[in-house]
C-alpha cells in the first residue's frame, strides 16, 4: 500500500538493530503514523506504519511494513501467484515524512497511551522483526499487510487491557463494500480488482477485519479504550497532523469501462437488430464477444485454480465471463458454425440469469460497469439461439 523508494534499501542496511541493548526513556512514544491516499491505485488505501521515539537517546525510526523489492527473484511471477513477500523496513522517520510530503499526501500520527513495559514491549518486538532472518512476511492485502500487522501487534501486547470499539464505524460492510468506498468505481483499476476477485470479498467484516485499511486503524484506534492502573482510559493519548494536505484520488480515464462498454453495447444491440430485419450475422460482432469474455474468463480461472490468492477463488464473473468462449470464438468465423453452438449460447444465457440472483442475495457483487455489457450478451446470446438456424 506504499511506493517504494530505492534509496530507502540504504538505510535498511546500515542502520542495525537495538534490541536487547536499548532501553527506551520515559519519555520515549509509541505513534501509530497514517498517511492518506496518493494518486497511484495502489496508494489508494493510504498507508499504515509504527514510529518510535526518543529525545533521550535521539531515536526517531518508522517501522514500515509495506517494502517490498523488484529485483526480488521471481518478483513478478510471485505477484501474480499471491506469493508476494513484504517486508518490514525501519529507517529514520524523517526519510518517511520527506517522501509523502513529496507526494503531498497528509501523515497523522497517534501517540499511543502506554505504560513504559509496554512501550518496551513494543520495541523489542520491532526490532526482533526488523532482523534480516525475520523482516520478510507472506503479503495479503486483505488478511495481512501493513495496517493488519498493527492491529494484530498492539492487540498481542495490549491483549485483554485493549478494548477496541467500532463507535461510528459503517455496519454490515463487506471487504468488498469498504474497498470499493476507496477507489472510483468508474476507473479501469476497480474494475480489474473487482473483477479478479471472488466472493469471499463479499463477506461481513468484523470489527477487527475493518482495520485491514488504514483509515479504520486510525479510526478504531481513535476510540478504542486501554486499561491503565484499573481505569479504563483512551488508548490514543495524543493526535497530530504532520502534514496536512487534501485528500488525493486516484487517477481515472476520460475512456471509463462503463462508457466503453456502453457504446460498444449500444452499437451491438443495434447490429443484432439489424442482424434480425436482415436475416444475416456479423462475424467478426460474435468472434470479439466470445474472445473477448473468454480472455478474461480464462484470467478468472487461472486465478481462481492456480494461484495462492486468498480472494479469487469462488469467482462468480464466470457467468458472463465463461473461459471456453475464447477456443470456441474461431467457431464463428465459418460461414455455418456447428449446430451446438446454438445449445452453447442457450447454456450462456442460463448463466446469464443467475448474474442479479446471486447480486440480490449478496452472494456477490458485480463491476457496475459490466451491466450494459451483460445486457448486450443476453441479447446477442438469444439472437444466436433463436434466429440463427445452423446447419
Amino acid at each position: 500500500m506504499i511506493k517504494k523508494y530505492t534509496f530507502l534499501l540504504f538505510f535498511l542496511l546500515i542502520f542495525k538493530s537495538f534490541q536487547g541493548q536499548v532501553q527506551l526513556s520515559v519519555y520515549s512514544e509509541i505513534s501509530v503514523v497514517t498517511a492518506g491516499p496518493g494518486t497511484e491505485l495502489y496508494e489508494a488505501f493510504g498507508h499504515s506504519a509504527i514510529r518510535i521515539k526518543d529525545p533521550m537517546l535521539q531515536l526517531d525510526l518508522i517501522y514500515n511494513f509495506g517494502m517490498f523489492d523488484f529485483n526480488q527473484p521471481n518478483f513478478y511471477s510471485n505477484f501474480v501467484k499471491g506469493k508476494l513477500l513484504y517486508s518490514l523496513g525501519r529507517y529514520p522517520f524523517e526519510y518517511f515524512l520527506i517522501s509523502y510530503q513529496q507526494d503531498k499526501r497528509w501523515v497523522k500520527q497517534q501517540v499511543l497511551n502506554l505504560t513504559q513495559n509496554e512501550k518496551q514491549a513494543f520495541f523489542t518486538y520491532l526490532e526482533n522483526n526488523a532482523l534480516p532472518q525475520n523482516s520478510d512476511y507472506l503479503y495479503d492485502p486483505y488478511f495481512d499487510n501493513c495496517a493488519t500487522k498493527l492491529r494484530d501487534i498492539t492487540a498481542s501486547i495490549l491483549k485483554n487491557k485493549l478494548d477496541f470499539n467500532d463507535e461510528n464505524l459503517p455496519k454490515n460492510q463487506s471487504f468488498r463494500q469498504l474497498m470499493n468506498h476507496e477507489i472510483p468505481w468508474n476507473s479501469w483499476g476497480s474494475f480489474g480488482i473487482n473483477v479478479a476477485l471472488g466472493s469471499k470479498l463479499d463477506q461481513k467484516t468484523t470489527l477487527e477485519e475493518t482495520m485491514y485499511l488504514p483509515k479504520y486503524v486510525y479510526k478504531i484506534f481513535k476510540n478504542s479504550k486501554i486499561t491503565l492502573n484499573g481505569k479504563s482510559e483512551n488508548l490514543v493519548k495524543k493526535e497530530e497532523i504532520l502534514l496536512d494536505f487534501e485528500d488525493l484520488s486516484p487517477k481515472t480515464s476520460v475512456f471509463s469501462p462503463f462508457l466503453i462498454f456502453l457504446l460498444f453495447s449500444i452499437m451491438g444491440v443495434y447490429i443484432t437488430i439489424s442482424d434480425v430485419k436482415e436475416n444475416k450475422r456479423t462475424k467478426w460482432l460474435d468472434v470479439t464477444i466470445f474472445a473477448s469474455t473468454g480472455i478474461i474468463g480464462i484470467l478468472i480461472m487461472f486465478l481462481w485454480f492456480f494461484t495462492n490468492h486468498s480472494t479469487t477463488p469462488n469467482n462468480f464473473n464466470f457467468l458472463w465471463a465463461f473461459a471456453p468462449n475464447f477456443f470456441i470464438s474461431i467457431q464463428f468465423l465459418k460461414e455455418n458454425p456447428p449446430i451446438w453452438i446454438s445449445k452453447h449460447a442457450q447454456l450462456l444465457l442460463i448463466f446469464l440469469s443467475f448474474i442479479p440472483i446471486i447480486w440480490l442475495l449478496k452472494i456477490q457483487e458485480f463491476p457496475i460497469p459490466v451491466i450494459p455489457l451483460v445486457l448486450l450478451l443476453a441479447v446477442r446470446f438469444w439472437f444466436l439461439t433463436h434466429k440463427i438456424h445452423y446447419k
